[in-house]
């Protein structure tokens, strides 16, 4: 290696490669999180957090990520002034609900652009704000992000490079959707997507969106998000007692419709292509509602019935007793009423679809639910943990309606759920040591006396 003097210095291997990775630096502070009754692994958290400055918490549901970032948020606020805090659509009233539970003052929420010691507003109403006027600035479920077109996700992004705190709270992110993960590594101002991508991932000729992990980049790649992030599906993950966090069982109740024959068809024939499919679910979409509403029929108790189509929504509502739909073409105001008279127990029944309700919600006090397959893990996964997780006190069932034609739908959405827990655990994993590995890294504090006889 020529130093910039012109001198040669001479190194090993090891020692070349290590000066390739990046070092991140905290750019935080230390602070005292006790007091505010947040458990051991949340206050661990928190902490580090604070002390990083730029950073991520990706942990699963039910974990307390909304205590979590007011915390965090609270300490900037005393610290350094105004902190604003962006979340879903409906999640902004729970969060400033969680505020007033952990004493936490001045949280309120804006709509038109009006600031307070600690804003809450949510995505869609981010452009009424000026970075300029916050110290720090939280994303609630930050991965909601890449499902904004390009444009707005960039204009979300810019925003947060004017303010020097950040924090970025998520589930466990998407297991094979690492241009997420340079997402948030380019909102914290780590390292560019694309920078990302390109140093520690190859782009595989299969898929225009699918990357994979170079072999010897994979030790690498996750000490540089241990660097910045932290992931855990439970306390146990960062060592500590899982106590209550524990999940009540999920119950799977699968119902298979009869299919009929489609179009130019003698017999029923499983859908195999995507046109197929489509035509298969509008061609059962009257039995599959019909039998979601026999079982929500059955009692009262709250019940959530999941959707992708316009057509199974409206269905969906004819059939059950008391349903009310959450649709595209809602106010923002409408569905957030909605979906807050559905927390509250006003509304009994709700129907809606994973995209607009997927993310934030704690419905807990729900533990049945209906799901028509689709090839979308993540829609999936998200649907579930509305209701399915710490906190809930009874068992979840998920009645899973499909038809006889679309078992290929089921099977590909089953086969993802096994690699994406496959993939969770190596996330975990991998994590866990990374973390091992910085912090047993030699810091030498202590001035050594060198016996006289090695200075010979």
């Amino acid at each position: 290696m020529i130093k910039p003097n012109g001198n040669i210095e001479h190194m090993n291997y090891h020692q070349f490669i290590k000066t390739k990775e990046r070092n991140i630096q905290p750019s935080g502070f230390s602070d005292d999180v006790s007091g505010y009754g947040l458990f051991d692994f949340q206050e661990h958290l928190t902490s580090w957090a604070l002390e990083q400055g730029k950073s991520a918490i990706f942990a699963d549901c039910g974990l307390g990520k909304t205590p979590m970032q007011l915390v965090w948020a609270d300490r900037i606020a005393r610290k350094f002034g105004k902190v604003l805090i962006v979340s879903p659509l409906a999640v902004s009233d729970q969060t400033v609900r969680e505020a007033k539970k952990f004493g936490i003052d001045g949280v309120k929420r804006s709509k038109n652009g009006d600031t307070y010691r600690i804003t809450v507003t949510n995505y869609e109403r981010l452009h009424y704000f000026s970075p300029d006027e916050f110290s720090g600035i939280v994303c609630d479920e930050s991965s909601i992000l890449k499902n904004y077109a390009g444009k707005t996700r960039q204009a979300i992004t810019d925003f947060m490079q004017k303010i020097p705190y950040r924090l970025l709270c998520t589930a466990t992110p998407a297991p094979n959707d690492y241009m997420e993960l340079g997402t948030s590594c380019e909102a914290l101002s780590i390292m560019r997507r694309v920078e990302m991508l390109a140093m520690y991932f190859i782009h595989n000729s299969g898929s225009t969106q699918a990357w994979d992990l170079k072999g010897h980049a994979a030790d690498v790649f996750w000490r540089f998000m241990a660097l910045w992030s932290r992931a855990m599906r439970k306390p146990s993950d960062l060592g500590f007692d899982d106590g209550d966090f524990i999940l009540p069982e999920l119950k799977h109740n699968l119902i298979t419709v009869k299919s009929k024959p489609l179009h130019g068809d003698l017999f029923p024939v499983e859908a195999l292509t995507l046109n197929d499919q489509r035509a298969e679910r509008r061609s059962t979409l009257d039995d599959r509602c019909k039998a979601v509403a026999d079982i929500a029929n059955s009692n009262d108790d709250s019940f959530l019935a999941w959707c992708s189509l316009n057509a199974e929504s409206d269905c969906l509502t004819k059939y059950i007793n008391g349903a009310v739909s959450v649709s595209g073409s809602d106010s923002d105001d409408e569905k957030e009423r909605k979906m807050m008279e559905f927390s509250d127990g006003t509304i009994r029944c709700l129907v809606t679809k994973p995209k607009i309700s997927g993310f934030g919600l704690n419905w807990q006090h729900c533990n049945q639910m209906s799901f028509f397959p689709s090839h979308s893990h993540e829609q999936y996964y998200q649907a579930v943990r509305r209701c399915w997780r710490f906190g809930q006190e009874n068992d979840v069932t998920v009645n899973i309606v499909t038809s006889e034609g679309e078992i290929a739908v089921l099977e590909n959405m089953r086969r993802k759920e096994v690699a994406a827990n496959a993939m969770f655990d190596s996330i975990i994993k991998h994590m866990t040591n990374a973390i091992k590995n910085i912090d047993n890294t030699y810091k030498p504090n202590r001035k050594m006396e060198i016996p006289a006889w090695l200075n010979v």
